[in-house]
């Protein structure tokens, strides 16, 4: 059995995504994941993005991070698949139905309402998340929100200079977070523009995360930093955020379709089966 496939991105962060309404696909589940994300071996991806029929959206995503883990939501994955639904479109995802509307100038995705309670992100024990009272080295007094995703946000004179490759996995498996964290390191730049950089839980270092420049933004605005509107400049390119006045978090940017190719199941599954 041959399985269709399409290579997409949104800002360098890169996807494999299959389509479960065109054919039969093998058994989708974490050691599948694993190979189909493995950049020597597999197709090689940061997700992989499984798309089925859905009876509240017009269509419903599953995400998988290489290490086989299961996340709720990808800003730039719900974006690839609007561009390849080719209109607007209302996707279900584990964090909800997000809305998606393509444009001249990029893809607009209702992101949610963000969650700032410690239960909401979850942390382990109660703690304000504004200004959590925390430090990993020389990261210190991180903002913690929940955007479908747990983020925690740290504001840094350069995101450039810290060591997030050594900091991104400690702080990333802390007991304080039991559903792990992803790692944001924020430079405000303007009143209007932040600089970021992200370690992704299950992916590590990737060169967009539409959902930590949501919580970065998000992050910012609730201390002050920036004004409700945003432009958030990550390694791969650059998204806008805005948090509207009904409390909507609303980003917008790219999307590409890279290629399309298919692969032959029984490798894979025979592959699938080692890699369990």
């Amino acid at each position: 059995m041959r399985v269709r496939f399409t290579k997409m991105h949104g800002l360098g962060n890169d996807f494999v995504v299959l389509d479960a309404r065109e054919g039969p696909l093998p058994p989708v589940d974490a050691a599948l994941a694993r190979v189909l994300c493995n950049r020597h071996e597999g197709i090689g991806c940061d997700q992989l993005i499984v798309v089925s029929g859905s009876a509240s959206a017009d269509v419903a995503m599953r995400i998988f991070n290489p290490d086989g883990s299961e996340v709720a939501a990808c800003g730039n994955a719900t974006r690839a698949v609007a561009l390849r639904e080719g209109g607007p479109v209302r996707i279900e995802t584990a964090a909800g139905i997000l809305s998606a509307l393509p444009g001249d100038e990029g893809i607009a995705v209702e992101m949610g309402r963000p969650a700032f309670a410690w239960q909401e992100i979850p942390l382990a024990f109660a703690m304000d998340t504004l200004v959590m009272p925390l430090a990993w080295g020389a990261l210190a007094g991180p903002t913690a929100v929940n955007v479908g995703n747990p983020h925690l946000v740290f504001f840094v004179a350069d995101c450039d200079a810290v060591p997030l490759e050594t900091l991104g996995p400690e702080i990333e498996h802390d007991p304080l977070f039991p559903e792990r964290i992803n790692v944001n390191v924020a430079t405000v730049v303007a009143r209007d523009a932040l600089a970021l950089r992200v370690w992704e839980r299950g992916a590590g270092l990737t060169l967009a995360c539409g959902t930590g420049a949501c919580a970065s933004a998000v992050a910012a605005m609730r201390r002050g930093l920036v004004d409700r509107a945003v432009t958030v400049t990550l390694p791969g390119g650059s998204l806008h955020i805005e948090w509207r006045g009904d409390e909507m978090v609303v980003m917008k940017g790219p999307a590409v379709e890279s290629f399309r190719g298919s692969f032959e199941a029984s490798a894979l599954l025979a592959r699938r089966g080692r890699a369990a």
